[in-house]
Order: structure tokens, then sequence, then C-alpha cells
């Protein structure tokens, strides 16, 4: 790794942390660490290959 942040991790974490904003203002929908370990996990298995 040369220190720069590639697309699919500025991806991931955008990703991550507006789900986990979301999550944490409206708890109707989940709890906020699991909704956004859920999204990131997702995106990282969908990416994995590209």
């Amino acid at each position: 790794m040369d220190g720069q942040m590639n697309q699919r991790t500025a991806l991931l974490l955008l990703a991550g942390g507006g789900s986990v904003y979301v999550a944490f203002e409206h708890p109707s929908f989940g709890t906020a660490l699991l909704v956004g370990v859920g999204v990131v996990t997702l995106l990282h298995l969908l990416l994995k290959d590209h």
C-alpha cells in the first residue's frame, strides 16, 4: 500500500458513515453500528472482484 485511499475504500467509508448517521438519527431503522457494518460488508462483497 502506498498510503493513498482508493475509490473503493472511499465508497465503503462514505456509505458506512452515511448509514450509521441515518440509523443513529432514526432508531426505528435499527442499531447504528449493525446497519453500518452491514452496508460496508455488503459493498465489500459486491465490489470484491472489481
